[in-house]
């Protein structure tokens, strides 16, 4: 098991966390675990990076959950063969540790029409890319970063007749999401169960999409993690490569 103790060990990422409970990790994946790629489907996962988290799991007791904007589908593809705690979609869908998923349902009569409308709007904006994952849909711009003032005018404007939807932005993409739904709301059913319940929280992000789970975390005492400057956290790791030679120097020190 991983406690407290260890966190005063780790060198300068993190702070120590006193006496602290034995803590729980929440790890974003894209920007943060991952080097970003110029399209969500050119991510390279290194074998050792499955391994790592493998190692990891069990060393926090199953506390270790994947919080992502990617489909649930989509990171069990990508870190296969792991089957982790894992939120996918902001929240929109999680699965718990016990591997009981959990959908929302949505109305999803306000995004069909703002579907077809983006379909149809966005042909003309070359460099783009319409990832739709069901309940929401991205606009990625890694492209045409130039865009980005055009696509968000053209993405507020579709959501002018539904309340249900909000915009959320991260690094070079933009997506309407449902309103009930984020990182916090996910974080926090996980923080109800085990074996999160009674840990100290960190989660580790890069983005505004992870803004509402650094929220929560603190709510619970934790600590958040930014990787990059992109956003205000409690500590900053430089990049991808950073978190993930600080979560190997976290398992050496678990093992003593």
């Amino acid at each position: 098991m991983i406690d407290s103790t260890t966190m005063t060990k780790v060198s300068a990422p993190i702070a120590s966390m006193g006496a602290a409970p034995p803590f729980c990790l929440f790890l974003d994946v894209d920007g943060t675990l991952l080097d970003i790629a110029p399209t969500p489907g050119e991510v390279h996962v290194d074998p050792e990076l499955v391994d790592l988290l493998r190692q990891l799991e069990r060393a926090c007791d199953g506390a270790l959950a994947l919080v992502s904007g990617r489909p649930i589908t989509e990171l069990d593809d990508l870190f296969a063969p792991l089957f982790l705690s894992v939120a996918g979609v902001h929240g929109c869908e999680r699965r718990d540790a016990s591997g009981h998923w959990y959908r929302p349902t949505f109305d999803g009569t306000a995004l069909e029409p703002i579907r077809r409308s983006l379909e149809h709007s966005l042909r003309e904006f070359h460099g783009t890319l319409v990832e739709d994952k069901g309940c929401a849909i991205a606009v990625h711009f890694r492209g045409a970063p130039y865009l980005e003032e055009v696509l968000k005018l053209r993405l507020s404007g579709a959501l002018t007749r539904t309340t249900d939807y909000e915009l959320l932005e991260g690094d070079h993409v933009i997506e309407i999401k449902p309103v009930t739904q984020n990182k916090a709301t996910a974080i926090e059913a996980f923080m109800q169960e085990a074996p999160f319940a009674g840990r100290t929280p960190i989660f580790v992000g890069d983005d505004k999409t992870d803004l509402d789970g650094f929220a929560a975390v603190r709510r619970f005492k934790g600590q958040a993690i930014s990787v990059g400057n992109r956003v205000i956290a409690d500590k900053v790791l430089p990049d991808p490569a950073a978190v993930r030679a600080w979560l190997r120097e976290l398992l050496r020190e678990s093992r003593g």
